[in-house]
């Protein structure tokens, strides 16, 4: 079992900053393969980013450009999401999400899917104003 406690979400102007994080419990950080993901009314769960923490593999979402950026600190079991240059069209829930063996060992698109996660965090809601 894997939990997941997410944080760092909030109500910001266009063209700022926020940094999610994601600490993880229950099984070996170095394992899993984490995954943020987003949700809004108007858009289906997508993929934004990923990281595999055996290896520091990084994928993001083809929105993201350069503004989005996956990190990690082993001391804290904890993966961030730093979200520059914001837009109003980035207002959703933000979820992380974890694989874990045998399911993180797979690369590639496998990352982009949700239904390859085993574990979700509970959401954190970001909210861009124009």
């Amino acid at each position: 079992q894997v939990q997941l406690i997410e944080s760092g979400g909030g109500l910001v102007q266009a063209g700022g900053s926020l940094r999610l994080s994601c600490a993880a419990s229950g099984r070996t950080f170095s394992s899993l393969a984490m995954g943020w993901f987003r949700q809004s009314p108007e858009r289906e769960r997508e993929f934004v980013g990923g990281i595999r923490l055996m290896d520091d593999m990084l994928d993001y979402g083809d929105f993201v450009k350069g503004r989005f950026t996956i990190s990690r600190d082993n001391a804290k079991n904890t993966v961030y999401l730093q979200m520059n240059s914001l837009k109003p069209e980035d207002t959703a829930v933000y979820y992380c999400a974890a694989r874990v063996p045998p399911r993180s060992y797979v690369g590639g698109t496998a990352a982009y899917y949700p239904s390859n996660y085993n574990y979700w965090g509970q959401g954190t809601q970001v909210t861009v104003s124009s």
